[in-house]
């Protein structure tokens, strides 16, 4: 009886998140992307906690190293922009770089996660990432 009440409840949490995301106001883009972190353009991603733009994405994507071998990919396309209106893609706050701003609707978002930390009820949109352990990156969804 409890394993059938536990298998109920995390179905229903699945579907419920899996609507939330459907909802993300940011357009599905296609994005394949692969870099090579050896390039100068990416040098930034050389060292833990670095940061630097792709190309792709809706306006462009985010790519934050978090840990040797962990990364993660946001679109620049800030969620609380409904209307889709704001030309100027989310940018790190001067004061905390894991803090990303969208200066048109005075929302802001984790780099770390992609959580919403203020006048958002949406996320950022989030690529896959696949690392070689070496120096190509691939972003994808």
């Amino acid at each position: 009886m409890f394993q059938r009440g536990l298998f109920v409840l995390v179905t229903l949490l699945s579907v419920l998140s899996c609507g939330k995301n459907n909802q993300n106001p940011v357009p599905n883009v296609p994005v394949d992307v692969t870099i090579d972190l050896g390039f100068p353009s990416y040098s930034a991603l050389q060292g833990v906690s670095g940061y630097t733009y792709v190309n792709g994405g809706s306006r462009g994507i985010i790519v934050y190293r978090k840990s040797l071998n962990e990364f993660v990919a946001f679109d620049r396309h800030s969620p609380a922009d409904v209307e889709g209106t704001c030309v100027e893609p989310l940018y790190p706050d001067a004061n905390n770089f894991l803090e990303l701003i969208d200066s048109c609707n005075n929302a802001s978002f984790s780099l770390y996660d992609g959580s919403p930390i203020s006048n958002s009820q949406y996320g950022l949109r989030q690529y896959a990432t696949q690392f070689n352990g070496s120096n190509i990156l691939r972003i994808f969804n």
